[in-house]
């Protein structure tokens, strides 16, 4: 296996990890139960979980109103494809 493939799976369950983490959070604010913390689902999304968190904001309408959110969202998404040109380039 090559270093990019290897930093792409990465990023990629990375991102899966994200994704499961909103759903977590959205599942257990339908059940009035405790809640995984914005600020931990912020820095899921700043450091290279954009896409999980978007797909996941999309999926699970979850943290869809608070401005914040899809600004982290959109620069981790921004962070993500850095990367992965990045990546390709090696």
């Amino acid at each position: 296996m090559s270093l990019s493939f290897i930093l792409l799976l990465y990023l990629l369950l990375w991102n899966l990890l994200v994704f499961i983490t909103y759903g977590a959070d959205k599942l257990k604010a339908k059940r009035g139960v405790w809640r995984i913390s914005e600020k931990l689902l912020l820095i899921e999304s700043y450091v290279l979980g954009g896409l999980g968190a978007y797909l996941a904001g999309l999926v699970f309408h979850h943290k869809t109103r608070k401005w914040y959110f899809r600004l982290a969202w959109y620069l981790g998404l921004l962070g993500d494809v850095i990367v992965i040109y990045l990546v390709w380039r090696i």
